[in-house]
């Protein structure tokens, strides 16, 4: 998920009464939510970055370590505080044992999130890299932002109050979106049931079939299948049903041309490393690689890489 979203889950289960365990409870529950993305120092390779984001530092090697870097370091910045006579006095005594809880529950809610959307997760690496996917929310689900945004802004508003309830709207508000996830993911399995069926009907055996809410129509799925040698689309409303083009297109990747160019260009290794659906296109002399997930117009540009026939003098076959 996006870091805003990271982010107010951070604080969100701050309000909900967790930030008044320890001093420096809030600022240590946003951080750790946002933590795993220390990774996104690697954009800078360009599409390379997609074999490297959503590993290892989402994995468990990371999230034992992560949160007690973490711990270590906002101790030494109580201590700074208090030796310089700068710590407000306001503030609770901090508890270490609360302090390193709140960084690993904070740290932990980020797999967590990150797991729902079809972007895809490496949840062991680096014991196995394999990508998991819940496929259930939109990677930035602004419905999600609505609800913890305004459950926090009135758990705040009552707190300065001095309402004795002033944590009920974060606990309102973390039960709406445990809600919306439960259902979204029931209607991406009832979307991928009804693809299924559909293409084992229409002669589509064997198809992989995955289902993805699109921005804003949350109770919508674009489905997207392929088998062996071909790839379609599919179309799911609760209640209303859905429609399967049941012929698709070939999705390339039988190019003989592939195996010699992918090895000499590591971005196509790298985005086929990451790609759950890669279809190969021509495009004149040179293959375009793409992902079905990722086709839409506003980003199949950071998802795909254009390939060219390798220079022999330098990768020989």
């Amino acid at each position: 998920m996006d870091n805003l979203t990271h982010s107010l889950v951070g604080a969100v289960l701050g309000q909900m009464g967790l930030k008044k365990k320890t001093g420096l409870a809030m600022p240590t529950l946003i951080i750790a939510a946002n933590l795993p993305d220390i990774d996104a120092a690697c954009a800078v390779y360009g599409i390379e970055s997609l074999s490297m984001r959503r590993g290892i530092t989402h994995g468990p090697i990371a999230l034992l370590v992560l949160p007690i870097i973490l711990w270590g370091l906002m101790l030494a910045f109580d201590r700074w505080q208090g030796r310089r006579g700068k710590r407000p006095a306001e503030r609770l005594p901090v508890h270490k044992g609360w302090l390193l809880a709140l960084a690993y529950i904070g740290c932990f809610s980020h797999p967590a999130l990150d797991w729902l959307n079809n972007y895809g997760i490496r949840l062991l690496e680096p014991f196995s890299h394999r990508w998991f996917y819940g496929d259930s929310i939109f990677i930035i689900d602004l419905w999600i932002w609505i609800a913890l945004a305004v459950s926090l802004w009135l758990s705040l508003r009552r707190e300065r109050r001095g309402a004795v309830n002033w944590r009920r709207p974060a606990w309102i508000g973390f039960t709406a979106i445990c809600a919306y996830i439960f259902v979204n993911g029931l209607i991406t399995g009832a979307a991928e049931r009804m693809a299924s069926r559909a293409l084992e009907a229409g002669g589509q055996k064997d198809a992989l079939v995955v289902a993805s809410p699109p921005p804003l129509a949350f109770w919508k799925r674009d489905i997207f299948w392929r088998t062996a040698d071909r790839y379609g689309t599919a179309s799911f409303v609760p209640g209303a049903g859905g429609e399967v083009d049941l012929t698709g297109a070939p999705t390339g990747m039988g190019d003989p041309r592939l195996a010699t160019w992918v090895k000499a260009d590591p971005a196509a290794r790298a985005f086929l490393f990451w790609s759950r659906m890669p279809v190969a296109q021509s495009d004149g002399d040179a293959i375009l690689l793409r992902d079905q997930r990722f086709m839409h117009p506003l980003a199949q540009d950071r998802f795909q890489v254009r390939l060219t026939a390798p220079d022999t003098a330098s990768h020989p076959e």
